[in-house]
Order: structure tokens, then sequence, then C-alpha cells
């Protein structure tokens, strides 16, 4: 199964030890009414882990879902498990969610208001496409997917390419200089890993790894790659 997560950027000053005890045993329930049924729903941190540079945690919390049931829709609670890391990097912290991007979103925006009292403090990141390109450039042979987007082709959002050998290609550098590299898959060499990235931060491996081997890999080439 691929491992999907996202990396985003802390905005606002932050400590790791003055997060760790803001976080340490946070939980929160909220009861909801739907069609009906009262649902509680608890959000809450557990398993922190502080070492240096690095606070790691499991974020919990319920959502509704509706589910189809004997000719009519029910709601009903659903937990979600979401592992979660806050990392110093040159001079920046970072915020990585280990989950697909929607969900990622919702966890940075709630982490966010347990911390700084509001969204806002946890923020989308952006990989220039030129920063993306020369990274690939320096393993071509382990790129298999790049995508463009800004694409000024009438009814056409973004276009791809697919190959072992694309980067050496003369429609992969017509395509850099007319549009923007976008998601790019490709195989680590340091790691041998198979990922693809994308500009805002979303990363996924689809070789086999657990949370810690995803995080080091973030770590280690995605980070770097931020501005």
């Amino acid at each position: 199964m691929p491992t999907a997560g996202k990396v985003f950027l802390v905005r606002e000053p932050l400590d790791l030890h003055e997060a760790a005890e803001k976080l340490e045993g946070f939980r929160r329930e909220d009861v909801r009414e739907e069609a009906g049924v009262e649902l509680h729903l608890v959000t809450e941190v557990s398993d922190l882990n502080l070492a240096e540079s690095l606070l790691t945690a499991l974020f919990t919390f319920d959502d509704v879902v509706r589910v189809f049931h004997r000719g009519g829709v029910k709601p009903v609670p659903k937990t979600y498990v979401v592992p979660m890391a806050f990392v110093e990097q040159g001079g920046r912290t970072f915020f990585v969610a280990l989950e697909k991007k929607r969900t990622a979103n919702r966890v940075a925006n709630m982490v966010s208001e347990i911390l700084f009292g509001g969204v806002g403090g946890i923020v989308e990141v952006r990989i220039p496409p030129d920063v993306l390109k020369q990274f690939h450039l320096r393993n071509p042979e382990g790129t298999k997917v790049v995508y463009f987007e800004d694409v000024d082709v009438p009814n056409v959002n973004k276009i791809a390419l697919y190959g072992p050998d694309l980067v050496g290609t003369s429609l992969f550098e017509e395509y850099c200089k007319r549009w923007s590299l976008w998601y790019i898959l490709f195989k680590s060499e340091k790691h041998g890993y198979v990922v693809g990235v994308v500009r805002d931060g979303s990363v996924t491996v689809f070789s086999r790894t657990d949370w810690k081997g995803y995080l080091r890999f973030v770590v280690d080439e995605v980070l770097p790659l931020i501005q």
C-alpha cells in the first residue's frame, strides 16, 4: 500500500518543548446531532516523543461519515489516527502529517488551533519548479513520470511525460521552458523508494515502508527542496 503524507511549514515561532507541553494529554470531546442521532466526537494527542529537533505524536480525531443501511442513510463516527511530526531544519520548523492531502490539511489546521489559537500558524509549502527540476537532474535515470501545470493550451490543465528516458528528451526541456514542473515520480538513490512528490509538499511513497522510514526520507530529500 502506498504511504501518503504532506509537508507543511510552521509560520509562527515555535519552541518544540513548549509545543510538547501544549499537546501533551490534549483531549477534546464535541457532541454533534445528526438525523436525530447524538454523536460524541473525540480529538486527542497521544504517544508524544520529543528528541533533538524532532517532536512526534499520534493525532486522533473522529469525524462523521454516512453509510447506507437498509434503505436509509445513517451517520456514524469514524476515527482517524494520523502520525505527525515537527522537524527543525535549517532554521525553520516543518510539520508532517501522514495522511492523504485533504485529511492532512485538516490535521494541520486543527494542530494550528491547538498551538496558536487559530488556523494559519501552519501553512502549505511550495517547491519551485526549477528546484524540482535540478533535484531530479541529479538522478535522471531514476525519473519515471513528470507532470506539468500552468499549461497554456486551451482546455488542457496538465501534461505528463512517462518513460525511463524522458528527462533526456527534447520534449522534457521544451516543456520545462514553457510550463511549470508540478509532480515527479522517481526512485530515490539514497533510500531505494519509489516516490511521488508534488510542489505543494504532498509526498507518496509507493515502496514498502513505515512511518519512521517515510519521515527519514522526507527529512533527507524533501525538506531541503522547500523555499
